[in-house]
């Protein structure tokens, strides 16, 4: 058997599918306007250094959009068309390359409807290739550096972004312009890209997957609300006259609302779940160390799911996906746990 280095790539010569969906990462400067889209995935290789572009067995365009347009449902046929390759036996690892704005819940999306070993690495750029020092070619390459490491099989979906590793579950854009966009609030990346290789520093946790396979997914629609200082739950009423099938709940700090807002949500997690997450981007909700009226353990009390230490867009996927695999609550609970 061939010799293979724990830092280095898979043993052999790794393949490893390149799948656009748009993105900064693939928009040009326009004449009369801002970015517009204007390369494909094809175009996005040709800045790579040869020891990236020798990874790559396929390439697809499987979509051509911004990153704020994309819908569940292509993360779902996203999730499909990657077991797809994989099964077929076509790939060993994929990189999937879309706009900034949405890739945390596209990376989650893919680690819990994916129940598969192979590496799976998503990235994309915040400057496009019009502007000075742009990264999508740099990130591009470290993510088919990631992909093609033997340490990244078996750790579910990854970003990988200005030569950083992080988990699905704990991933958040947390810059809205800075190169350094994304990172891990209280965790920390699971690796850094050095020299053309990935270099882990520990394993990223998996999540447990929702389904057996991604194409049986129907995403279900859940309202995401967050609370904010004085604001009443009149939205509340609206979520449920506007037939959603679930909803996430932003609360304040590590779990808290106004007082006005229990007895509704209460009323509401009789109907469907109700996910309780935090507005704030690090830290847990907690469980008991508050007792006021719309505390965190007065609303666990009354019906709410505990998100745990995921973040609130994190959760809305989950509990679309869960919904959308014809899970009850108790299911989606122990899918919660995993994150307390």
């Amino acid at each position: 058997m061939p010799k293979t280095d724990s830092t280095g790539p898979l043993a052999g010569t790794p393949r490893l599918a390149v799948i656009g969906l748009g993105g900064t990462i693939a928009m040009t400067a326009s004449d009369s306007a801002g970015a517009v889209p204007g390369l494909t995935a094809e175009d996005l290789l040709q800045t790579l250094p040869s020891t990236a572009v020798r990874l790559v067995q396929h390439v697809e365009n499987f979509r051509r959009l911004p990153g704020a347009h994309l819908g569940l449902g292509d993360l779902v046929s996203l999730a499909s068309r990657v077991r797809a390759l994989s099964e077929q036996g076509e790939i060993d690892g994929a990189v999937v390359v879309q706009g900034t704005d949405t890739i945390e819940e596209t990376v989650f999306a893919l680690e819990i409807l994916l129940n598969v070993d192979l590496p799976v690495v998503v990235t994309g750029a915040m400057r496009h290739a019009g502007q000075v020092s742009a990264d999508g070619a740099a990130n591009l390459a470290g993510a088919l550096y990631t992909a093609a490491s033997n340490e990244a099989r078996g750790q579910g979906a990854l970003v990988c972004f200005n030569d950083e590793v992080h988990a699905a579950w704990a991933v958040q854009k947390t810059a809205s312009t800075n190169l350094a966009a994304f990172s891990s609030p209280g965790f920390g990346p699971v690796a850094h890209v050095i020299e053309g290789k990935a270099r882990f520093l520990c394993r990223a946790r998996r999540c447990p997957t929702v389904c057996d396979d991604p194409a049986n997914v129907a995403p279900a629609r859940v309202a995401l609300l967050t609370a904010s200082l004085g604001e009443g739950p009149e939205l509340l009423e609206a979520v449920f006259r506007a037939d959603y099938a679930g909803l996430v709940v932003a609360a304040t700090g590590a779990g808290h609302l106004p007082e006005s807002w229990p007895e509704p949500l209460a009323e509401l997690a009789g109907k469907i779940p109700v996910i309780l997450a935090t507005r704030v981007s690090r830290g847990p909700i907690l469980s008991e160390t508050y007792g006021f009226a719309g505390s965190e353990s007065d609303l666990l009390s009354k019906g709410l799911l505990s998100a745990g230490f995921l973040c609130a867009s994190k959760a809305r996927i989950l509990l679309s996906m869960a919904l959308g695999s014809n899970q009850g609550r108790t299911d989606i609970g122990e899918s919660l746990r995993a994150f307390r």
